[in-house]
């Protein structure tokens, strides 16, 4: 069954650029330039996957990410953003984001996150998951954070690489790419579950190598 997907751009010959390389790779698209009407396209088709820039005119990417993620969950969401802040890129998966990219990219790149996102869905099918703290204190994780908690946990007799979490977590067929999106991923996941974030215990870097689980 072919996907189907929403290009959300205002930039139009970006966007155009965009749907032409997912439909070359085989996939149904459809493009909106601004937020509402993407939000009324979302509500009324049955889309599987949402590429979704931030910087829109009648409602900001955010702010439309949050409103589908009151009523669907199992829509991928693949960020297009000029943003590099750390503190934008972590409001975006907290808000629901799967993936991003920054701005400029190549096409190339862009369809092999696209399918990375498809393998990954055909894997899930669980519930946010939650983690207990010392103390009895609850903290709900997005799918992602659990899904690098529990693969930490499974190696904690080794370092996990960012190449193993992009290859083994996020399903890409190759790590050769240029993203921060692990790094981001860790800094929420220490904000939430570790005592000092500043100074983790629980998710340790080893310099120059990757991560390592140490509860």
């Amino acid at each position: 069954m072919t996907h189907s997907i929403l290009v959300v751009e205002d930039e139009v010959d970006l966007a155009l650029g965009v749907r032409d390389a997912l439909q070359h790779a085989g996939f149904q698209v459809d493009v909106a330039h601004d937020g509402k009407l993407a939000l009324e396209r979302l509500r009324k088709g049955r889309y599987d996957l949402v590429v979704l820039d931030l910087m829109l005119p009648g409602m900001n990417g955010l702010d439309l990410l949050r409103e589908l993620r009151k009523e669907r969950q199992d829509i991928r969401v693949l960020i297009l953003t000029a943003l590099a802040d750390e503190e934008d890129l972590l409001e975006g998966f907290q808000a629901g984001a799967d993936d991003y990219m920054g701005k400029p990219f190549s096409p190339r790149e862009l369809v092999a996150r696209v399918e990375a996102q498809f393998r990954r869905r055909a894997l899930e099918a669980s519930p946010p998951p939650r983690m207990e703290l010392p103390g009895g204190i609850s903290v709900e994780l997005t799918p992602r954070e659990g899904d690098i908690l529990e693969y930490l946990a499974r190696n904690r007799d080794r370092v996990v690489t960012r190449d193993d979490l992009l290859l083994d977590v996020w399903h890409y067929k190759s790590a050769n790419v240029e993203t921060r999106t692990v790094d981001i991923h860790i800094v929420g996941l220490r904000r939430k579950i570790e005592p000092d974030p500043a100074h983790p215990t629980l998710i340790q870097t080893v310099r120059g190598k990757g991560y390592r689980w140490f509860s």
